[in-house]
């Protein structure tokens, strides 16, 4: 079982290496699963209703979706 040190240095870790990411990347490049914050993004229709209502209206448009 991890120790809270060990906990504490892993996030430590993840932060560093995220801020690192988005600097080079931009915000939102990365996005944590049960992360509250949203953005605006234009989106693309599926078609199927309940696929669009999960995903938050549609595929984003300009981005890589991975299924």
């Amino acid at each position: 079982m991890a120790s809270a040190t060990d906990n504490k240095e892993r996030q430590k870790a993840l932060d560093s290496v995220l801020k690192t990411i988005e600097k080079s990347f931009g915000k939102g490049s990365i996005v944590r699963l049960g992360d509250s914050t949203r953005m605006k993004v234009e989106t693309i229709p599926s078609g199927a209703l309940t696929l669009d209502l999960a995903l938050g209206g549609g595929l984003p448009k300009g981005r890589v979706i991975e299924i």
